[in-house]
Parts: C-alpha cells; structure tokens; sequence
C-alpha cells in the first residue's frame, strides 16, 4: 500500500494547477451553481468554500474560495484514517512489553479497545495468565491528555474524553438511566457521588478531581457517559480490579528489546470512528501511528512526518494538530480537503470506502440528512460552534459519482438551517449532472 500511494503522490497535488476549472459543465450548469453561491444567496452572508471534483478525468468542475482556509471541524477524521490505513494496515498497536520472570512488562501503545463499546477485544486474559504481577510504564507518552487547541469546557463531555496510552473503558464514568439513585460503572466511582443544589440536569464532574454531583430536584436521570481525570495511578487501580492481577506503577523508559503485542482488526475502530464521528477512538488512532511509527506516543511529531512525507503534495498545506478535529488549531482548505480524499478514492477498495463513510438517510452522523430512494451522499460531516463541513462523494442522476468538499464558517445560524441550504445545492448537482 505505502508504495502505490508514493507513486499517486507524484501526481495528485498537480490537479488544480494544471486543470481547467469547470472543465465539463456547460455554460447553463456553471451559472446555477453560480447563483448558489453569489452574494445575495444563504451562502453569501458567511464564509463558505465548496469544490465539486471529477474524480475520474481528474478536473475540477467547480470551485468557490478553494484557496481560504477553514475549521474543518470532524472532517478532520479524514486525515486520521488516511494515517490509519497507510500505516497501520489491518491491526491495532496495542502494547510493547518484556517478559521478566513471573512480572510482564508493558508500555501502551494507544489501542482503545479494552472495553469500550463493543470493539473486538484484545486476549488480554491470554496474555497476562503466566504472571503473576503487571508492571505498567507510560514512560513512552509525551502527548498530553488533551488535544492542542480544545476547549476548557468539553471536560464535562463524552466527546472530549481523555487520550491515555493503555485507556480501559474508554475513559469514561458510564450513568446508568434512573432518576433516584443513580448508579455508575466503574463502580468504585460510586461513593464519589454528591448532590448539589446548582441547577444542572445531568450528572456532571468537578474539573479538578473524579467526584460527581446532581441535583435530585431536576435530575433527568438519562445513561450517560463522563470523561474521567485519567492518571497511571487511576489506570493501575482500575486494571488491577478488572483482571484480578497485581498491577505496579513504573517510570521504566521502553528498552531496545522488547516484543509487540497487536490486539485486534483495525477495521472496526475506523468503522465506528468515522460513521459515529467518535472523537476518543480518533485520538487513540494517531496515538496508534506514533506509536507505530517511532515506539513513543508524540502526535506533534507524527503529524509533522506524515505531512512531509505522505502529504506535501496538497494544494494548500495543512495546518493539522490533533486525530479528531475537536481543536480550532486545525484549518483545511476545500480544496486540500479534496486532495486528501483523493489520495484516499485511490488507495481504499470502493466498497469498503463506502462502508467507512456515513450515507446520507442511512448510516452515521447524516442518517437523518439527504434522505432520497436511492442514497446520494457518502461523506464525513463536521460540525462545532458556528462551523460546518460535508466531504466526500456524491452519487448523481448519471450514476457517476464526484468528490465535493462543501465547508462553512462564521454563520450565526443553527447548524440545521446551513445543512437544509446544503442539501438544495446538493440535490441540484444531482440532478443536473
């Protein structure tokens, strides 16, 4: 796979400037997308950026503001599953290790498997029965826990849990549904519950420490999952209550020789990853390739190598910070964004590139969006505060499909309202091609 993608990159940072614009619309297609896009359209009171590309003559048929850049939001997903199938290829990096006697030795390697959802597990079991105590170092980690440019407040939230080199229930506090009493898994969290009398209708978490209030007065009592304050000191206590073994703390740097253990198939990860949008598993996978890569966890430097040599050929470079697109550090332009998910038509198997992308009235994040008799858009959405993006393809009347990036920024609308105006452009392409 590495050497067909080298070979593709000689090329595919070429297209659009080498490549008339608009190249196979005719005079009457050209203006109706024109009119979509002018100043006195929904589109014209904020900034909004849109490629519509010929994936098989490799021209592009229409563009506004490819050039500018902007937050990409969860499409950013796109760049970690690129990263993902180039250097990962089937199976997780789960951990390194050295057998010492009746002690196992272990770094995390980044998998998130280990009871989270219902990803295949690695045999742990398997692997620890021989002994008799589990020394565990993240001596490897020089990522911290959160992503460069998230925002203080997500804390409170599932999406924003925690990156950790060995994570154990996705670093989450599980809230079964129940207004009296509410129970939680991990279990030992149980006596960390407080009421309060601030008026918040879910559970929620202090920021400094792993204690949880709700206010039985207004208490929804929903299942809900909390972002836990990881350590190695809380992750040892946990692994040592779910294995039954003795687990050690250690600063130990991760020697020469060592072995690896690969867990589990890949393949699910970037299923759920990308249909769900999940921003944990996103972390966890470019922790993976670092890991992968150099045999420590650094995403700076991985994201660094992997733009200077497997992403140098964008038309415009990107500016990349973490795996899930939660920081507003990242910023991608249109037609970048159609670069890479050239790059990624090219080297992923047709079916299992439609499998991998949310569809629109079926799967994932646009189950409830771009809903018709036969489906139409096969895309990564992102969405944060006052940002909105669609990439990927688009099946039209033709029966030939083409790769649009549709990206908006700055508007003072609900999310809902840009996706409405989105799909009437959408349909239209369609339609007319």
């Amino acid at each position: 796979m590495q050497s067909r993608v080298k070979v593709f990159l000689l090329v595919a940072g070429l297209f659009f400037t080498s490549i008339p614009i608009h190249a196979q619309l005719s005079r009457n297609q050209y203006e109706r997308l024109e009119n979509s896009f002018q100043e006195t359209s929904f589109f014209g009171g904020h900034l909004t950026g849109f490629v519509l590309y010929d994936l098989d003559s490799q021209q592009v048929l229409y563009e506004k503001n490819s050039q500018l850049r902007f937050t990409p939001a969860s499409t950013t997903k796109l760049f970690t599953l690129f990263a993902s199938l180039l250097i990962l290829n089937d199976s997780t990096q789960t951990l390194r290790y050295v057998d010492a006697g009746d002690t196992l030795k272990i770094w995390g390697a980044g998998d998130p498997s280990w009871n989270y959802l219902d990803l295949p597990q690695p045999d742990f079991e398997k692997l620890f029965e021989p002994y008799k105590v589990i020394q565990f170092s993240d001596a490897n980690l020089q990522s911290p826990s959160w992503g460069l440019g998230w925002q203080w407040d997500d804390y409170l939230y599932y999406y924003a849990a925690e990156r950790s080199s060995l994570p154990i229930y996705g670093n989450l506090l599980h809230v079964f549904p129940g207004k009296k009493n509410p129970q939680v898994f991990p279990k030992r969290f149980q006596e960390e519950i407080y009421t309060t009398n601030h008026e918040i209708k879910d559970m929620e978490r202090d920021f400094h420490e792993n204690k949880f209030y709700y206010n039985p007065k207004f208490y929804r009592g929903r299942e809900d999952y909390l972002p836990l304050l990881t350590s190695p000191e809380l992750f040892i206590e946990l692994a040592t209550e779910e294995t039954g073994k003795q687990w050690i703390l250690s600063t130990d740097s991760l020697p020469e020789n060592h072995q690896l253990f690969r867990g589990t198939p890949l393949f699910p990860i970037l299923k759920e990853m990308m249909l769900e949008s999940d921003n944990f598993l996103a972390e966890q996978l470019l922790y993976m390739v670092s890991d992968r890569l150099f045999e420590e966890i650094d995403t700076e430097r991985t994201i660094e190598y992997l733009i200077e040599n497997y992403l140098y050929d964008l038309p415009d470079e990107p500016i990349w910070v973490d795996g899930s697109g939660l920081s507003r550090y990242n910023l991608f332009t249109p037609r970048t964004m159609i670069g890479l998910f050239e790059k990624l038509y090219r080297i992923v198997p047709d079916e299992m590139l439609l499998e991998l992308l949310p569809t629109g009235g079926v799967s994932g994040t646009i189950e409830n969006e771009y809903r018709a008799q036969e489906p139409y858009i096969f895309a990564k959405t992102g969405t944060m505060s006052n940002n909105h993006s669609l990439v990927g393809l688009i099946k039209c009347k033709s029966g030939k499909q083409y790769a649009f990036a549709f990206m908006n920024s700055n508007y003072p609308w609900k999310a809902s309202e840009v996706r409405r105006e989105m799909e009437k452009v959408l349909l239209m392409i369609r339609d007319m091609l």
